[in-house]
């Protein structure tokens, strides 16, 4: 359809996706001398211009939101032992699998080789009790010796049987406690400060907290609508079909981040009203630290028939929002309006 011309403009179809001008401020033309007749009324003042034109927009819900980590792990000791060394500088960025602390070897290694030797004595054990049940079921077939004699024999082998899983298993766990003296990150992210310092005797109690880890990318927003914003979704529900986008806007004011929807609770929050959501988006060069306050747009469609005008054009009075429309005689005349959300200017 053609455009209708700046005066057919009215309530009824000028709906404003921002809020300003279709007449500008005045410019240029000489200036009535003060005092003049043409200071007060009477004289016409020039003024500039735009056309606005009925265009697609999309439409949108903003809301408040908060960054967090993807993922955000504590790194905690998992043996006892004095502290030796932090290999990792406090508030860089570590791989997964990069070594952090590292705990004193020596204790553990005692206790591996004390496991090592158990095990070889029950397994010494295991068998000479093999081979004395071997030759008392020959002799026990020849009736030299009782059946209590040759059972207590086969229970004696399968308890040194027995006695040879534990030494295995405590061998197991020793080697275990060892490779737990050097500390590794168990995902790649931000690190956090370090809760021990060299020399410190660390434990696997409460106290065990070494450091934090937080996975920048992809990073999280929390945020949350109102029930009410609920009447502007399909159906009244957040899923893939109804939000056809999510939109990040930082504070910086630079192009919104693209992002898309990874959460939405199940249910209302009794207490605020609120309904708990949760985007995802790339976060490569660490541009949003966790715990940063941005503007959350999430995309619920698109919008026809719009009139896009600059901020400044829109203005108020006791009777609502107007804006100044030229008329067929090139005169400016006050127009009510009906405005719609901001897209950026």
């Amino acid at each position: 359809m053609p455009a209708p011309s700046p005066s057919s403009l009215s309530i009824k179809t000028l709906a404003l996706a921002s809020a300003s001008a279709l007449l500008l401020a005045a410019c240029g033309g000489d200036k009535p001398k003060e005092g003049g007749p043409g200071a007060m009324a009477g004289m016409a003042a020039p003024v500039s211009v735009i056309e606005a034109q009925p265009t697609k927009v999309m439409t949108s819900i903003e809301v408040v939101g908060q960054t967090e980590g993807a993922k955000e792990v504590e790194v905690r000791a998992r043996v006892g032992g004095i502290l030796l060394q932090r290999t990792y500088e406090e508030g860089a960025s570590v791989k997964a699998g990069q070594k952090l602390f590292q705990i004193d070897r020596a204790p553990l290694e005692i206790a591996l080789a004390q496991a090592r030797a158990t095990q070889v004595e029950a397994q010494a054990r295991v068998d000479q009790t093999t081979r004395e049940t071997a030759r008392l079921k020959g002799m026990l077939a020849q009736n030299a010796i009782s059946q209590k004699e040759y059972d207590d024999m086969v229970s004696s082998s399968a308890i040194a049987k027995a006695t040879l899983l534990a030494a295995q298993a405590r061998v197991r766990d020793a080697e275990l406690n060892l490779s737990y003296a050097q500390v590794t990150a168990p995902i790649g992210g931000i690190t956090g400060r370090a809760q021990k310092s060299e020399g410190t005797l660390v434990s696997t109690g409460s106290d065990s907290l070494l450091t934090t880890i937080v996975q920048t990318d992809p990073i999280w927003v929390r945020f949350s609508i109102a029930d009410n914003e609920l009447d502007k979704l399909p159906k009244r529900q957040v899923n893939k079909a109804s939000v056809k986008g999510v939109q990040i806007v930082t504070a910086d004011g630079e192009a919104p981040l693209p992002g898309k929807l990874n959460f939405a609770a199940s249910s209302i929050d009794p207490k605020l009203g609120t309904l708990q959501l949760r985007a995802e988006l790339a976060n490569t060069e660490n541009g949003l630290l966790p715990g940063q306050f941005v503007r959350v747009k999430l995309i619920t469609g698109e919008r026809d028939g719009v009139f896009l005008v600059p901020q400044t054009a829109v203005m108020s009075s006791d009777k609502g929002k107007f804006v100044f429309v030229v008329g067929p005689d090139s005169k400016a005349q006050p127009r009510p309006v009906q405005t719609g959300d901001w897209q950026g200017k």
